[in-house]
């Protein structure tokens, strides 16, 4: 997985499987707070509701396995995962994150969202996912899950996440190329340059990634950049620092690709006070 912690290292968090979290159709709309420390961890699991999750502050990685395909987005602020419901899913804290989940009934899942995907989090849509933590039944309440519910069909949605291979169904030569890949994104930026340590023509490694991961090598190597850049300005490192990382020459085409994927530029999501030359 890009730039996940060392197993070793990280902290178990227990699902909350607390009786009054699971959303109804009466109360479809259940928002819940957490405060979690970098490295924390919370285990695989699924439920059978929808779950719209980001945090307030910090980074989180959440990985999920659909089919045949196991997927990893690396969450920032601005930016929310949708997870269908019984979907499997876990989540690594890679920067001490306020975590916000948003339980979602099945009766208002928006039609035709049956895989994961990135959310763009407005200003509007935080405030009602803050506002629900603390909601309490009754018409309020009820105008509050209706307007969020509305505003999270209406968000934009982002080709952000790293798609690999399922574990033990999916080609182990495609996934030990992407693997390799993710391991260190800036090595090389051609496929042609990549094939040979996985014994596998270019014209067939094309083929998987097509098949099995829906895209082209170099629209997932985008993902991957994207992926190892994040906790990299998160942690503090400099845009030039972080393109070099990437395997960019010049900081500007680095800053013009991030922009164009993320919407804002990379000193956005840098923390406060890191240095941007």
């Amino acid at each position: 997985m890009p730039n996940t912690p060392r197993k070793a290292l990280l902290t178990p968090v227990r699902f909350d499987d607390s009786a009054n979290r699971a959303p109804s159709p009466e109360r479809p709309v259940r928002s819940r707070a957490r405060s979690l420390a970098m490295d924390a961890h919370i285990e695989p699991h699924r439920h059978p509701w929808a779950q719209f999750t980001y945090c307030a502050s910090g980074l989180m990685q959440v990985t999920v396995v659909q089919g045949d395909r196991q997927t990893t987005f690396i969450v920032p602020s601005t930016r929310a995962v949708w997870i269908p419901p019984q979907t499997q899913h876990h989540v690594v804290v890679l920067e001490a994150a306020e975590l916000r989940t948003m339980d979602m009934d099945p009766s208002i899942t928006p039609p035709g969202w049956l895989d994961c995907r990135v959310l763009v989090v407005t200003k509007l849509l935080r405030e009602l996912v803050h506002a629900l933590e603390d909601s309490q039944p009754g018409p309020r309440d009820d105008a509050l899950m209706a307007l969020t519910a509305d505003e999270v069909q209406r968000a934009t949605t982002q080709a952000l996440g790293v798609p690999l291979p399922h574990p033990e169904h999916g080609d182990k030569r495609l996934r030990a190329l992407c693997e390799a890949v993710l391991r260190d994104p800036a090595a090389r930026p051609l496929l042609r340059n990549w094939v040979a340590e996985v014994g596998a023509s270019e014209r067939t490694v094309a083929r998987l990634f097509r098949d099995e991961l829906g895209t082209n090598f170099q629209q997932w190597r985008q993902q991957a950049i994207l992926a190892h850049a994040l906790p990299l300005l998160a942690h503090g490192q400099s845009i030039s620092q972080v393109a070099a990382a990437s395997g960019y020459a010049s900081d500007s085409a680095f800053s013009a690709m991030f922009k164009l994927a993320m919407g804002k530029a990379p000193s956005h999501f840098q923390r406060k006070g890191a240095q941007t030359g």
